[in-house]
């Protein structure tokens, strides 16, 4: 049974989206580099790149081009320099060249190279995405179709057809599911932290594992810092939305001095300063996906801020958790919202964070999956219509109101004894076959929903 690594599920990389942006610039470099390796690469003269479905449709406003374009140079989501990515791309255009994976000058025209399939979907997945290497003569050397499944996740034609997967990699507790999740934390006396721990172990050492995590939080904690603190000003993409973040940080500072401190307001405060930082393409943590990257790191913030004293623990456990929740979405469902809606993205957020913050509050694991379960239940169908394909509106808000909904989830489930009618797996499956029944037009392509609801300019 493969598993998932919690380092696969939170990747820190760059806004504006894990699916759109995230997963095609590494699959962009993934083409890049295998080219290098390749024994006629100095034949390599245009590379050409054709995105399908809901990448063509949205792929403007989610930053889809300049992602592609510089992950054919090895460029990588983690280390590239956000503020670098708009000055690059432009210098790309107006050579109409790029250096293929740091290695070779090759010619790239983006309007002639750069194909947009608006009406055409890939079978496997709507963020399908083809790269073709031609040489001087306009020959084909090679092609390779890859698909963009979701939290920065990407899956190959080879991958699907069985071939290149790679080793499994062994672990002492794999599961598939939340019932068998539970079991095995009861079987073996193990907090669901502490069984996602000794599976991490099987890959490295423990002061590793618990190293990376922090970093994790780092960088989700300074995301937070930055957007809090950041100037006034208007997000990118034409809708001119203004950032709220600052002046709410400065608004909740005067009620403090006041003595007027609300808690929920300071969780909508963090969630929408990631958001926004998120939709500014800077350096995020992918949560499980960018869309919904607020969610995971305001309620720990949230909680830091509102029982201390705190300990590294805590943020260990609190995540460790979180990712056991968002393994099982991967696992049984989808984190993709152009498959599953909205719903995929901050639904399962919120369902990660209330049962991370039920585990870190002293919660049972049948109360930890009571909260996630109800993280879920109450974003059944939520769609995903970004307004002119940016995660702007409704995204920023919706972060906001996941984590609020996180919160309470994870309150009512400490409040009661662990029982609930519907299990954690009966409501991902119900998330799914939700997901598949609901109209492609409410699902991450802008052409339903709030998308049509008003002029985009």
């Amino acid at each position: 049974m493969m598993m998932i690594s919690i380092f696969e599920l939170f990747s820190i990389g760059i806004g504006p989206s894990s699916s759109h942006t995230v997963g095609p610039m590494r699959a962009a470099c993934a083409f890049a580099k295998s080219l290098s390796e390749r024994a006629d690469f100095d034949k390599v003269a245009r590379v050409t790149i054709q995105l399908f479905g809901s990448l063509a449709l949205t792929g403007h406003g989610h930053g889809t081009n300049l992602a592609v374009v510089l992950g054919l140079e090895g460029d990588l989501p983690e280390s590239i320099d956000p503020e670098t990515v708009n000055a690059r791309f432009q210098d790309i255009g107006t050579t109409a060249s790029l250096n293929l994976y740091g290695k070779k000058k090759i010619t790239f025209d983006v309007m002639r190279d750069l194909i947009w399939h608006m009406q055409d979907v890939l079978p496997y997945h709507s963020n399908g995405m083809r790269f073709t290497a031609y040489d001087a003569d306009g020959k084909a050397l090679t092609e390779s179709t890859q698909y963009s499944i979701g939290g920065g996740f990407v899956v190959t034609d080879e991958t699907l057809s069985g071939v290149n997967t790679g080793p499994l990699r062994d672990c002492p507790y794999p599961f598939q599911s939340a019932k068998q999740l539970l079991a095995l934390c009861e079987q073996n006396k193990l907090t669901i932290a502490q069984l996602m721990m000794a599976n991490e172990c099987a890959w490295q050492d423990e002061a590793t594992v618990r190293r990376k995590i922090l970093n994790i939080w780092r960088v989700m904690d300074e995301s937070i810092e930055r957007g809090i603190r950041r100037p006034a000003g208007i997000l990118p993409g034409g809708l001119k939305v203004r950032l709220r973040a600052p002046n709410l940080y400065t608004q909740l500072l005067e009620r403090q001095s006041n003595g007027e401190v609300k808690e929920m307001d300071w969780l909508s405060l963090f969630a929408i300063a990631v958001n926004e930082e998120n939709a500014a393409g800077k350096r995020i943590v992918t949560a499980p996906t960018n869309g919904a990257a607020g969610i995971i790191p305001c309620v720990m913030k949230y909680y830091i801020m509102f029982y201390p004293p705190q300990h590294d623990d805590a943020i260990i456990d609190y995540l460790l958790t979180c990712a056991a929740i968002g393994v099982l979405y991967k696992k049984n469902a989808s984190i993709s919202a152009a498959e599953m809606g909205c719903q995929g993205e901050v639904g399962v957020a919120c369902s990660m964070a209330a049962a991370g913050l039920a585990a870190i509050m002293g919660g049972s694991i049948q109360q930890v999956e009571s909260a996630a379960e109800m993280g879920m239940e109450h974003h059944l169908g939520l769609t995903c219509d970004p307004i002119a394909g940016l995660v702007q509106i409704p995204c920023i808000e919706r972060n906001a109101m996941g984590s609020v909904q996180a919160v309470n989830g994870a309150r009512l489930a400490l409040l009661g004894d662990g029982e609930h009618h519907v299990s954690l797996d009966w409501v991902i499956r119900a998330m799914y076959e939700t997901g598949l029944s609901m109209s492609t037009h409410f699902k991450e392509t802008s052409l339903g929903g709030l998308a049509v609801s008003q002029p985009a300019c």
